[in-house]
């Protein structure tokens, strides 16, 4: 037989209290919005902003966050590559690569998220599959497995094709995932790629205050497209915009709104006993400080307990308000 209980309220109520009070809802309205727009923290992929997210839009040069980590995570990127002469003289952004000339991964890859070189998506596109059909088929299956169910790709850099499309919320989640990537993350903040002579077009690095990323992207039928991702006070956050006319004002707007709305609490404490079990994984979560007082602890205990160090107990979960958090064993000491 299982025993349920609920954690003490007084211990709830002590760390509320504990807390000083902020504003509850984000209501951004100072700058024109764009068509869609999502702010997701990275940890927990919680959504912290969200306006037409799931509208399916083309999302310009921004296309090359996913072109760019299905590179890191199925290639070699210090594996050198010759220009081929299909990416000579591909149209709009370019590094003017010449077909035959000997690049490494590494290098194509600061091409293509600093000066978004659609030449070097070409390259990295055809190294990667051997053409550009089957690199969009690994680009879609890349992006279903993230999560991003509403998107459809047709070609590693985003040049316009009706059939090219994503959301904020979908770009959002690559981009999350992306940015775990600790050499994705050292590429997409750099400002400066001082072997080839590449500043970053994206403006946000050198603007806001905590930027570490991404991507900026532009066509006629896109509009103006970007993907920011930020750090303050322990907490990443990924904004996307798309089609925003001010992109950077915007983007910073709806950043400086999450970032003094949200924090991250840790909830579960590997190193702490919880009641009188081990726990084994930690848990952080980003909540508004109002948030805590919908907050739930509960534990499924099994009858009779187990007696030896380090068996299962039962369950805990972390609840906010009806919706699961988190659930992981408990042991015992």
């Amino acid at each position: 037989m299982k025993k349920f209980k609920i954690l003490s309220f007084v211990l709830m109520a002590t760390v509320v209290a504990s807390l000083l009070s902020v504003k509850d809802e984000i209501t951004p309205q100072a700058v024109g919005v764009a068509r869609g727009e999502c702010v997701v923290e990275v940890s927990s992929r919680r959504i912290l902003h969200e306006k037409d997210a799931y509208s399916m839009l083309p999302m310009a040069s921004t296309t090359k966050v996913l072109t760019a980590i299905l590179i890191l995570d199925d290639c070699d990127i210090d594996e050198a590559v010759i220009v081929p002469k299909e990416a000579e003289g591909v149209e709009g952004s370019s590094v003017y690569l010449r077909a035959g000339d000997t690049y490494t991964v590494r290098e194509l890859l600061y091409g293509l998220m600093l000066r978004s070189g659609n030449d070097c998506a070409v390259t990295l596109a055809l190294h990667h599959s051997g053409s550009i059909e089957t690199f969009s088929e690994k680009m879609n299956e890349k992006a279903a497995l993230l999560g991003a169910e509403r998107s459809y790709f047709v070609n590693p850099h985003g040049l316009p094709d009706s059939r090219h499309h994503t959301t904020a919320h979908d770009l959002a989640l690559i981009s999350a995932y992306a940015m775990e990537n600790e050499t994705f993350r050292e590429i997409v903040s750099c400002k400066y790629f001082e072997p080839r002579n590449w500043q970053n077009k994206n403006k946000m690095l050198f603007r806001y205050d905590g930027a570490v990323g991404v991507k900026t992207g532009f066509t006629a039928a896109a509009g103006r497209c970007l993907v920011t991702c930020a750090e303050r006070n322990g907490m990443t956050l990924v904004c996307v915009v798309l089609n925003c006319l001010q992109m950077y004002e915007r983007s910073a707007e709806l950043l400086d709104e999450c970032f003094e709305a949200y924090q991250i609490y840790r909830l579960c404490d590997s190193s702490k006993p919880w009641e009188n079990f081990a726990v084994r994984c930690d848990f952080d979560y980003p909540l508004k400080k109002i948030e805590l007082r919908s907050l739930r602890f509960s534990d499924t205990l099994k009858d009779p307990l187990p007696t030896e160090k380090g068996e299962v107990a039962g369950q805990m979960n972390i609840y906010l308000q009806n919706n699961l958090l988190f659930s992981q064993n408990l042991y015992i000491i």
